[in-house]
C-alpha cells in the first residue's frame, strides 16, 4: 500500500510541477506582451518625434532663408517678375498634368 501511495504522490507531484510550469510559461506570454506593447509604443513614439523634429527642421532651414533673401529683393524689376512668372507658369503646367482645374 505504500508503494501506491508513494506513486501517487510522485504522480501528484509531478502534476503540480507540470501545472506550475505551465502557469510559468502563460504569465511570461503576458509579461513579454506587455513588453513588447511598451516597448513597441515607445519605440512609435522616438521615430514620431524624430521624423516630426527632421521634417521641422529641414523646412525651417529652407523656407526661413528663402523668405529672408525674398524680402530683401526689390519686387519692381524684371528678376522678380521672371521669377513669379515663372513659378505661376510651371504651377499651372503641374496642375494640367494632375488634371486640377482652377
Amino acid at each position: 500500500m505504500s508503494d501506491v501511495t508513494t506513486v501517487n504522490s510522485s504522480v501528484d507531484s509531478v502534476s503540480g510541477t507540470l501545472d506550475l510550469v505551465a502557469n510559468a510559461a502563460r504569465n511570461g506570454a503576458a509579461d513579454a506582451r506587455a513588453a513588447a506593447t511598451k516597448a513597441l509604443s515607445s519605440t512609435s513614439l522616438f521615430l514620431s518625434r524624430f521624423v516630426y523634429q527632421t521634417t521641422y527642421t529641414i523646412s525651417y532651414g529652407v523656407v526661413f532663408p528663402a523668405a529672408f533673401v525674398a524680402r530683401a529683393i526689390p519686387r519692381d524689376n524684371a528678376a522678380v517678375r521672371g521669377l513669379i512668372e515663372g513659378a505661376q507658369a510651371a504651377s499651372h503646367r503641374a496642375d494640367a498634368i494632375l488634371g486640377r482645374s482652377l
